[in-house]
């Protein structure tokens, strides 16, 4: 570049901290923006905004939503008995892509990694045992009138990470008497949900097996 334009730099370094954009995308992207006319670009902050602020998580399956618990937590055509754990809000759709699966989610949002500073605290494990855990007696007696998980399958992504953080998360599971399941190796190693074709997703979903 032949002179050195801070605000369009300042642009191209918020595109680089997407996921998968290199320098040469981050630029591309940027002077993409700069086309715009003001109302595009307008919009477009507007939209990025409105996601940061709009959407938040669902408090019963840590899902994204834009309202207190998700569509999927809120049906009673969903098998709630089931829990399905997956890394991220992609991967989850993924899966509800397949149209075979009829059980709930819980979505932990990360993989443990001490690499890169993610410990099992940073995800969303906690929320995921207390989902697990016996109901709770209200102080008039009676108990929560929640369908009692009897299997979780673990979702997680067939990488180091992902095969690291199920193993930890079905130990921490296995004491409270439910079903551990891990999906089948219906995906390479080394794979991404997101990028997995429905087929062998949905074989991965029918072949899985007990972990502990």
């Amino acid at each position: 570049m032949a002179e050195n334009l801070e605000p369009l730099e300042r642009l191209t370094d918020m595109f680089r901290k997407l996921d998968g954009v290199g320098k040469k995308s981050a630029s591309r992207y940027a002077f993409c923006v700069l086309n715009f006319s003001d109302e595009e670009a307008a919009e477009f902050a507007r939209a990025i905004l409105a996601a940061k602020t709009e959407i938040r998580r669902c408090r019963i399956c840590q899902n994204i939503t834009t309202e207190e618990i998700c569509s999927v937590c809120a049906s009673e055509a969903r098998d709630h008995r089931t829990v399905c754990v997956v890394e991220d809000p992609r991967a989850m759709l993924a899966i509800e892509k397949t149209r075979q699966y009829g059980g709930v989610y819980h979505v932990l949002h990360g993989t443990i990694s001490p690499m890169r500073g993610i410990t099992p605290d940073k995800l969303t494990i906690r929320e995921l045992l207390a989902r697990i855990s016996p109901p709770k007696q209200e102080e008039d007696g009676e108990t929560e009138q929640q369908p009692r998980v009897e299997e979780v399958i673990l979702a997680t992504n067939p990488t180091v990470e992902g095969e690291a953080t199920a193993m930890y998360v079905a130990k921490l599971l296995s004491p409270l008497g439910v079903k551990v399941t891990r999906i089948a190796n219906g995906l390479p190693v080394g794979g991404d949900l997101e990028y997995a074709d429905e087929i062998t997703l949905r074989r991965a979903m029918e072949g899985r097996y007990a972990l502990l």
